[in-house]
């Protein structure tokens, strides 16, 4: 009998081992660029303060100078790995400077000092999704209503308009 690649992304290791590989995720030196490294654990882990804080090299990612290059990885939130599956989790780490201090490209620690101040904690949010769209001449693969090669005006007689003027490539 052989095996698929989904049985084996599938297997149930649990038997064999507690343990179970914690991969830190946090964000670079360019603030848009994502890093991790990994880590066996001796045991699954539920909760993100449980978990050891952990380090690495900050002049490597752009995040710190030579001369004092340790940045310190916080546990912020866990997630369950769907690469690697089992009990393995995916962590997404705050960075911080040995003394304490959220590196720049840390921004979830200003807000987090935001979302905690009563004032905003009393408050229940609202989420809007809002759906945008273009719509596509067939042939020269340019927006409808735009002119060939060129912009339309500011957007302000479209920006929720209605009507075959305003909202181009409706029929009313």
């Amino acid at each position: 009998m052989s095996l698929l690649l989904t049985d084996l992304l599938n297997l149930n290791i649990s038997d064999y081992t507690e343990k179970i590989i914690a991969e830190y995720i946090w964000i670079g030196g360019s603030g848009i660029d994502i890093r991790s490294k990994a880590r066996t654990l001796p045991a699954p882990v539920c909760d993100p303060s449980k978990l050891p804080k952990w380090n690495y090299d900050g002049s490597s990612t752009g995040q710190a100078p030579g001369k004092d290059s340790e940045v310190i990885l916080y546990p912020q939130a866990i997630f369950r790995d769907p690469f690697r599956r089992g009990n393995n989790i995916l962590v997404i780490c705050d960075t911080y400077t040995p003394d304490g201090e959220p590196l720049p490209t840390n921004k979830r620690a200003n807000a987090a000092k935001i979302f905690s101040h009563p004032d905003v904690v009393a408050e229940e949010p609202w989420f809007g999704l809002e759906q945008e769209y273009t719509l596509l001449q067939k042939d020269v693969k340019w927006p409808i209503g735009w002119p060939l090669g060129g912009y339309p005006g500011p957007q302000g007689p479209y920006y929720c308009g209605a009507g075959a003027d305003k909202a181009l490539g409706v029929t009313l």
